[in-house]
């Protein structure tokens, strides 16, 4: 069963206040936050993979695609550097780590999650927020 959530990504550490909401569809429906990030996993992965299989022979961007770009704060080729794909296993156990270690959270209708195996009911067109913390450099004395 197809579920098509929308997942807002949130960096507290970028300067400007880039908040990026995304369609998402999954194959079926997570039953806890550890099977939701899974899932993700896997789907980032896969749409890495497209994205090296393309391969433009020379690359460009439109009007539009800059000024698009240039909202959110980066110009580029989206262009991939390292050929070799991440496997699937060790991008889940990076995932599932930084969540444990407290480097991301998650929120679905405005409530956090706080463990990996807590249930969760997600339905169609759920909101699903996720904000990376950034580890700043220093010391406070």
């Amino acid at each position: 069963m197809l579920v098509l959530l929308y997942v807002t990504v949130k960096n507290s550490g970028k300067r400007k206040p880039v908040l990026e909401r995304r369609e998402l569809v999954l194959q079926e429906t997570p039953g806890n936050l550890e099977e939701l990030i899974t899932a993700i996993v896997a789907l980032q992965l896969k749409e890495l993979a497209d994205k090296q299989g393309r391969g433009e022979l020379i690359p460009y961007l439109t009007r539009g695609e800059i000024r698009e770009r240039g909202i959110s704060g980066k110009i580029g080729f989206g262009t991939v550097y390292n050929n070799k794909p991440p496997e699937l296993e060790q991008a889940v156990e990076a995932a599932l780590l930084a969540f444990e270690d407290g480097l991301y959270k998650v929120f679905l209708r405005e409530e956090a999650f706080t463990r990996l195996h807590e249930p969760m009911e997600i339905g169609e067109g759920d909101e699903l927020v996720f904000i990376r913390f950034t580890m700043l450099a220093g010391s406070l004395w």
